[in-house]
């Protein structure tokens, strides 16, 4: 009787566990309205496990920048985010955090402003810094700090990180590139209404590289501050550029990691990218708990 008593509360035990709801991570898609830009701006915000259960702690942050002809969405829905945040989570290769991933352009690179410079009409690097970090550090519980806010990107978004981290060494503890999109040729066409023009255009007077060959020493000393990662496929067009701002990098005598791997311009490059990426920034966060 006791035998049977005793498996009859194991087995109630069970089922209230098993209909315990599960700590789940969540994207929410928010939007930010910018008066610079005239329009409001679509952002996916991934927010780890048990974010709503602890109303006192605040997290580290990541802005996660997508590339040209993708928006806001690609990132989860191309890059399959959310399933490799979770598992290094989960498995503690990296701290719980927020991820920041938001709109920069659209698939009709035409007619679709893209990229992540102001350009005439369109100051999306204005919008960034004083009306999107801003608002989504006020919306969810972060930590406004340079120790704990980082930045990455792939290709445009590669390009606009590192620029963002060159132009503004103060708001970031590292930036991870990929595959990025550092400098240009001069477009051939000149086509001022043509969107593609200007955001080529915006790569070439923003050019990354040019940025570390012209700082003086007390710009250096400055971007000595961030860690610095680029990882770059061996097929990709856009090769010689990771090597190259690596190269003046090291020869300025500011740190910085560099890994070629095998592949391309392509999502699985940067699905995979992600497993070195988070765990680098996250190495460079302050102490999350502090």
């Amino acid at each position: 009787m006791k035998r049977m008593l005793s498996l009859s509360v194991a087995l109630a035990l069970a089922v209230c566990a098993l209909a315990k709801p599960l700590r789940t991570s969540e994207i929410r898609t928010e939007q930010v309205h910018s008066k610079l830009l005239g329009e409001d701006v679509a952002v996916n915000v991934y927010l780890p496990a048990g974010y709503d259960e602890d109303a006192a702690k605040l997290y580290p942050v990541v802005y996660l920048l997508h590339g040209l002809s993708d928006t806001y969405t690609a990132w989860a829905v191309k890059g399959h985010m959310k399933e490799p945040v979770d598992e290094m989570i989960i498995s503690g290769e990296i701290a719980r955090m927020v991820i920041i991933m938001p709109n920069a352009g659209g698939p009709d690179v035409h007619h679709t402003y893209n990229g992540y410079f102001n350009v005439p009409g369109h100051p999306y690097e204005d919008f960034f810094f004083q009306e999107l970090i801003p608002a989504v550090e006020s919306r969810f519980r972060i930590r406004g700090d340079k120790q704990h806010r980082a930045i990455m990107g792939l290709s445009m978004g590669g390009g606009g990180s590192t620029v963002y981290c060159q132009r503004h060494p103060d708001m970031f503890s590292s930036c991870y590139a990929m595959s990025a999109w550092l400098d240009t040729q001069e477009p051939e066409a000149t086509d001022p209404s043509d969107k593609l023009y200007i955001v080529s255009k915006s790569v070439r007077e923003h050019s990354a590289i040019d940025f570390v060959v012209n700082a003086d020493e007390p710009t250096l000393e400055r971007l000595r501050t961030v860690k610095w990662f680029f990882d770059c496929g061996d097929d990709d067009y856009l090769f010689n550029l990771s090597v190259k701002i690596y190269q003046e990098m090291r020869q300025r005598k500011v740190k910085a990691e560099l890994r070629v791997r095998d592949g391309w311009h392509c999502w699985e490059y940067w699905h995979q990218a992600l497993r070195m990426a988070l765990p680098f920034v996250s190495r460079n966060f302050g102490n999350p708990d502090a």
